[in-house]
């Protein structure tokens, strides 16, 4: 079995878990954790690309901490002593891709909307310690939107301090596409400014799906836009550690979102390298009838 087919059988829930489900990551290359803040659904972008089925309703409402935490030092061990890789899901999971990359903070929302964020970024730390997994990151995969607000500054520091790494949501260059794409009353300017001020502090990875909406790939120009407000940041004393371009790679809500073909994302990839000689890598999507469908796995492609 590939990778291409292991990274599109993720699961929700992994036996009765309610907030924490190991995947293999193709972007991370091997086994991360992920870690559910928002049981309830809710998030504060409306992004066309998203894999979460927001018009049922969840059996979990809220993070019940003690459960979460019990639940995470059991995949840790389940990790760490191999047993993962006796289970049905992970049985054929490569040689090279059977280490713990991370712990991830995803789900079926933004988790910084969280109001025990930083919290719970603290007692997470305490537990990858308690393991002794200092080279385990924390990674915290995120729309950018919350970053001005104190408790999540907070946890950003937190995050800092535990071999923590933040992938900031990018995938627009200008307003209009901005909210084409992910639909939100929250301001593109203020997602700029965000990340920016966190790239002036630590390094960020950008993650930027770009898909075909009703068959049209995005615009070339927003592609030049796209790179503009990259070097917008740099130039500003932002760093940017890699640009991720990926595309989708497993069934969205919308319909009429489907994936660029491998050639449309490298051609993507060698105009952010030409535009702002920044790292960046592809990731490859997948056949829309051979991928799941909506709600079967993460909140979108961001967490594989």
């Amino acid at each position: 079995m590939t990778l291409d087919v292991l990274h599109t059988q993720h699961q929700r829930h992994f036996a009765s878990s309610k907030f924490v489900y190991p995947v293999l990551s193709r972007r991370s290359g091997g086994i991360s954790l992920g870690v559910n803040l928002n049981p309830d659904k809710v998030c504060n972008f409306d992004c066309i690309y998203c894999q979460v089925d927001r018009t049922t309703t969840s059996d979990t409402q809220f993070v019940e901490l003690p459960q979460l935490l019990s639940e995470l030092d059991y995949f840790l061990s389940l990790v760490t002593s191999g047993e993962l890789y006796e289970t049905e899901k992970f049985r054929h999971t490569p040689p090279q891709l059977r280490r713990l990359n991370d712990i991830a903070f995803s789900g079926d929302g933004e988790p910084t909307t969280h109001r025990n964020f930083a919290d719970i970024i603290e007692q997470v730390a305490a537990l990858k310690r308690k393991h002794n997994l200092p080279q385990v990151k924390l990674v915290l995969i995120t729309n950018a939107s919350m970053f001005h607000r104190p408790h999540v500054q907070r946890g950003l520091e937190l995050l800092d301090q535990n071999n923590g790494e933040i992938w900031a949501k990018l995938e627009a260059g200008t307003a209009e596409y901005f909210k084409k794409i992910d639909r939100t009353t929250i301001h593109f300017e203020q997602i700029l400014q965000n990340i920016t001020a966190a790239a002036r502090v630590r390094p960020l990875v950008i993650q930027s799906l770009f898909m075909r909406v009703a068959g049209e790939p995005p615009p070339a120009a927003e592609i030049e836009a796209f790179c503009d407000r990259l070097n917008e940041v740099t130039t500003a004393g932002g760093k940017l550690s890699l640009i991720q371009i990926y595309t989708v790679a497993r069934k969205p809500t919308e319909s009429y979102v489907t994936p660029l073909s491998d050639a449309e994302v490298d051609a993507i990839v060698q105009r952010v390298r030409e535009r702002t000689g920044l790292t960046a890598a592809a990731f490859y999507g997948a056949n829309t009838d051979a991928i799941e469908p909506a709600g079967s796995a993460a909140k979108d492609d961001s967490h594989e």
